[in-house]
């Protein structure tokens, strides 16, 4: 994980994402330098725009979130609903029991 790290500083200030930026991040950071690791990271983010792919992610995690607040709501509601009903059940069967003690 903190070679991909690595490389969103590197984008983030503004340095192309190469081996050698990559293992100058880590080894600053004190990092032991997985050359194997190195390549394969920078490879893989060749031809990807990494400012892009974290703004994508941000609207991507922040839709759950807005979501589940109406499905919570309509919990609520229904737990409300069934309450009422259960109220009216109860009445209904009380009245019934009056007429047989008259």
């Amino acid at each position: 994980m903190e070679y991909v790290y690595a490389a969103m500083l590197l984008t983030k200030a503004g340095k192309k994402v190469d081996e050698e930026g990559v293992k100058k991040v880590l080894e600053a950071a004190g990092i032991a330098v997985d050359e194997a690791k190195v390549k394969a990271v920078v490879s893989a983010l060749e031809n990807v725009d990494i400012e892009a792919a974290i703004k994508e992610a941000s609207t991507m995690t922040a839709a759950p979130a807005a979501s589940a607040a109406p499905a919570t709501e309509a919990k609520a509601e229904e737990k409300k609903e069934e309450k009422k009903e259960e109220k009216k059940d109860d009445t209904q069967a009380a009245a019934g029991l009056g007429a047989l003690f008259g």
